[in-house]
């Protein structure tokens, strides 16, 4: 009998830290990292003269990615952080933004959208990017849990102006599957910003080796 009640509280107990583990689990939301100024980070293109600095910061390692409930980089995906930091008196648009991280060898890759994301992660062997062919596409949510979904939106970038003397951030997501090193030797472009009278700002690039070359931070 005592054995027995042993057993029972043994596994009472064993219940309950399962139990606390799992809520936990499902309490915790992605919470967006906190932007520094964008000329603070190693890959940047700080265009001191227009009082424009735009920084691009890869979650590529696991202790950066961990920030996230889903391993991106298991099913193609490179989460790049975007900062961009307005130092002027006025505020600049981004609703024409467009932004391309071109590798090595010239391959062109645009920020993966929303179902895109979703799309790879319901079925995670296919792998490589869409058909630039017009095809319709069937939107894919339903293998996709709530949690995830609300991850991918609140990561994303999504500012459409950077008011004056602040930082607008968040993430965009490459397609980068079959690419064994997509940073090295990469570029990260980002044009079509306007000023306050919608004149188009000069283009920024970022050569990503300036990240790969970065001194690693001190713990």
């Amino acid at each position: 009998m005592r054995n027995n009640a042993r057993f029972a509280r043994n596994l009472a107990a064993l219940f309950c830290v399962i139990l606390v583990s799992v809520l936990c689990l499902a309490k915790k939301e992605f919470v967006l990292p906190a932007a520094q100024p964008a000329k603070n980070y190693p890959a940047r293109d700080d265009q001191s003269n227009d009082k424009l600095a735009v920084a691009a910061d890869p979650y590529d390692m696991p202790d950066k990615a961990s920030i996230f409930s889903v391993r991106y980089g298991d099913v193609g995906f490179l989460p790049i952080f975007l900062v961009i930091t307005n130092d002027r008196d006025q505020a600049i648009s981004l609703a024409d933004m467009k932004v391309q991280l071109v590798t090595v060898d010239r391959t062109k890759i645009d920020p993966a959208t929303e179902d895109d994301i979703y799309r790879r992660l319901s079925r995670p062997s296919a792998t490589g990017r869409p058909s630039p062919l017009p095809f319709p596409t069937k939107k894919v949510k339903g293998t996709v849990s709530p949690q995830t979904m609300e991850e991918i939106q609140r990561a994303q970038f999504a500012a459409r102006a950077v008011e004056p003397h602040s930082t607008q951030s968040g993430f965009l997501f490459f397609d980068v599957s079959g690419i064994s090193n997509p940073l090295a030797g990469a570029r990260f472009y980002l044009t079509g910003v306007q000023d306050a009278k919608g004149n188009e700002l000069m283009y920024f690039e970022i050569p990503m080796e300036k990240y790969l070359s970065a001194p690693a931070p001190p713990k």
